[in-house]
């Protein structure tokens, strides 16, 4: 993924100790850091944080915030990040929905757009709906309307620009220069290093059909595709949540994001995390993969039912096999029917962990309901290899 475009031109971005130490502003908030605290934390000499810090400044991206008492001499001087100085979109397309996010560097949501969306509609007609939703969200940040159409001769610069060639293509965007890309989160399977969809559980038609690229023609500014479950997944490492966890998402489908040891497991060709294709009942009902008897199909079947019980327990048995298997800390339990009922399914998911953990004499591995989104998830992608996470 290209990191950089025209609007925020910081080559020291490219840099490990640079990630360092807009992390460490990044988390200390408001109330800032001051450089003796950078250098004690990162490692790195006194002289360097000065001249990385200076480069932020100038950047915009760090400004004071203040002095600190000191224990001898002048008080220094606390500098904190500027969420303002950088900006992703994030997009979360469902099967029959889309929310977008536009995200400070703060992680905070400054607008927000929903809109129905048919994945089964075409390539073209997804795309178009995609870059409409979009350039929405960046006009309404902009101040303008939601409908305002950009200026003649709106420029936004392209995918690996440095500052450099406008683009001006039918769906540029309206004009935001702290915009760094745009991240996409979808059902799966798919290729997160190429940006290809494969065969979308549903949907063969996506097959082999490069999102990524055409939506960075389209758009203008780099963009990153991933599993929809892998982007939730990252906004949640990225929120605090620590070491391995699995996030399970239940929503028009059933996926699984990965984390393992604090990093986003994808696997070898990004299929880590089908979780809901595991068979757990043999000649059970047939599901949409061209299997049967899949946790999805089960799980989606108990719902539609009205047998929300009976659903959780499917959930529960597969995350058994999954902390089973990866011996796991935590299962995050998140989507669209978990967030409308969500005590009936951490009550029945936890209760078969418990099960589970009296048979084999171990600690019950934690149930939670997830705090993040898709969406602010899939503007991660983008926000956090600023920050270090190579995972991203």
């Amino acid at each position: 993924m290209n990191r950089t475009n025209g609007g925020v031109n910081l080559p020291a971005l490219r840099s490990h100790n640079t990630a360092l130490v807009l992390d460490l502003l990044r988390g200390a908030g408001a109330g800032g850091i001051s450089r003796l605290e950078l250098a004690e934390r990162t490692g790195l000499t006194p002289q360097a944080v000065s001249k990385i810090t200076a480069r932020l400044r100038e950047a915009g991206l760090a400004a004071d915030a203040g002095h600190r008492a000191s224990t001898g001499g002048k008080p220094r001087t606390v500098l904190r990040l500027v969420p303002a100085a950088g900006h992703a979109v994030g997009l979360h397309l469902d099967r029959d929905a889309l929310r977008a996010v536009l995200v400070d560097l703060a992680g905070t949501v400054v607008r927000e757009r929903h809109a129905g969306l048919d994945l089964g509609a075409g390539a073209e007609a997804v795309v178009s709906a995609v870059a409409g939703e979009v350039a929405g969200v960046v006009a309404e940040a902009r101040g303008a309307g939601p409908d305002t159409e950009p200026a003649a001769g709106t420029t936004a610069p392209g995918p690996g620009a440095e500052g450099g060639a406008p683009h001006t293509a039918a769906g540029s965007l309206p004009a935001l220069p702290s915009l760094l890309g745009v991240g996409v989160a979808l059902p799966g399977p798919l290729d997160h290093t190429r940006g290809v969809l494969h065969r979308v559980t549903g949907f063969p038609e996506w097959d082999g059909f490069p999102l990524r690229d055409a939506l960075a023609r389209r758009l203008g500014v780099p963009v990153v595709v991933d599993k929809d479950t892998n982007a939730a997944a990252l906004g949640l490492a990225v929120a605090g949540e620590r070491g391995s966890f699995a996030y399970l998402h239940l929503g028009t489908g059933l996926g699984a994001g990965l984390v393992i040891g604090g990093a986003v497991h994808r696997g070898a060709r990004t299929g880590a995390g089908e979780f809901g294709h595991q068979v757990v009942q043999l000649d059970g009902p047939p599901c949409g993969c061209g299997d049967r008897g899949c946790v999805e199909a089960l799980c989606l079947a108990a719902v539609a039912r009205g047998d929300l019980t009976g659903a959780a327990r499917v959930l529960g048995i597969a995350a058994g096999n999954l902390a089973a298997l990866l011996d796991i800390d935590l299962v995050l339990l998140g989507g669209r029917t978990v967030r409308d009922a969500p005590e009936p399914f951490l009550r029945g998911v936890a209760a078969v962990l418990d099960e589970r953990a009296r048979r084999t004499g171990e600690d019950p591995v934690p149930v939670r309901a997830a705090t993040g989104e898709v969406a602010e998830g899939a503007a991660q992608l983008v926000l956090a290899p600023l920050f270090g996470r190579s995972d991203a």
